[in-house]
């Protein structure tokens, strides 16, 4: 929840106690005009100045690694170009691993996720939704549109909607639902309503039906491939171990077994990122034209989703400052 929270209810008990809907709504339209003063904030999330000329990005993934795979090297890059980045997972990740699961599962995750943020140079949060229990509820919808508005969001994204996973799936439902609603008034009036929509986007992935992805942008991650791969390393209980489907004989209990296996996960992770420059190589070089294409050997990219502002290729490079 955000600092500030509005009644879910009125007293209902006696007619006479009810309000009237005239007063209903020029409280909330009192609440308005004061709302923008009382500027919205994120627990425990240091939130950037306002006006100082840098993009606002927030992302969503189900789980804490989602985000981080998807675009932890474009938000190393965007980070070190002092833009502000907040990854969110809205999952607390309590059911993803062979052996441990619960309350002490949720913290382990959530100790791995702050270090790899540590590393990327962003900030991060977990929500405390069960993982594999994720559902497109109205409170959910509430949760994701005030993270968007308090963190006042020029680009927004989160997966696609069709996903092996459910709760990536109903990530997907959940930003597309809050797409339109950032910017409707009386929806959470707790929160300021935006006056412009951001843009919304969607991390690109392998799945053909109902559509294949088609990204929009494809940008190198190069400058940033060690750092990225450091971040992911350190979420062991993921990559090294395996998560759901992990099993003891993978991450041996012996140092030198332990090294083995982190070299392999990297390199396995390396070769995901050089494989989506490879795939998206048409793509890569309207982006990077000439010779220098055919430079870049580790990739992410993104496809606009048709919901928010739809930004021309001018407006892209905006969000996505590297082609310089």
């Amino acid at each position: 929840m955000l600092a500030a929270t509005f009644p879910r209810s009125f007293p209902m008990k006696h007619p006479s106690l009810r309000p009237r809907p005239s007063a209903i709504i020029a409280f909330l339209a009192l609440l308005l005009t004061l709302a923008p003063a009382l500027r919205a904030t994120i627990p425990g999330i240091t939130m950037p100045p306002a006006n100082d000329g840098k993009l606002r990005i927030i992302a969503f993934g189900a789980h804490p690694d989602d985000c981080e795979l998807q675009l932890g090297g474009t938000a190393a890059r965007w980070a070190a170009a002092g833009h502000h980045v907040l990854l969110v997972s809205v999952t607390n990740g309590d059911i993803g691993h062979w052996r441990e699961a619960g309350g002490p599962l949720a913290l382990r995750r959530k100790a791995e996720v702050v270090a790899a943020h540590r590393i990327l140079g962003i900030q991060g949060v977990v929500l405390d939704n069960h993982d594999g229990e994720l559902e497109p509820t109205l409170e959910n919808r509430r949760t994701l549109t005030r993270l968007i508005r308090a963190w006042n969001a020029d680009l927004v994204l989160g997966p696609r909607t069709n996903d092996y996973h459910p709760d990536h799936r109903y990530t997907g439902v959940l930003v597309q639902d809050a797409a339109f609603m950032v910017t409707v008034p009386f929806f959470c009036p707790d929160v300021p309503a935006m006056k412009k929509n951001p843009v919304f986007m969607y991390y690109t992935d392998r799945f053909l039906k109902p559509a294949p992805s088609k990204p929009d942008i494809v940008i190198s991650i190069d400058p940033v491939i060690e750092k990225k791969l450091d971040a992911l390393a350190v979420m062991v209980s993921q990559f090294a171990e395996g998560g759901a489907n992990g099993s003891a004989a993978l991450y041996p209990a012996d140092a030198a077994g332990q090294r083995e296996r982190q070299r392999q996960v990297r390199e396995n992770f390396s070769r995901r990122y050089q494989a989506i420059a490879l795939r998206f190589s048409k793509e890569l070089a309207a982006w990077y034209p000439g010779a220098t294409a055919a430079t870049v050997k580790h990739a992410e990219a993104f496809e606009l989703c048709e919901y928010g502002t739809q930004p021309d290729r001018a407006a892209l490079k905006r969000l996505f400052p590297f082609f310089d």
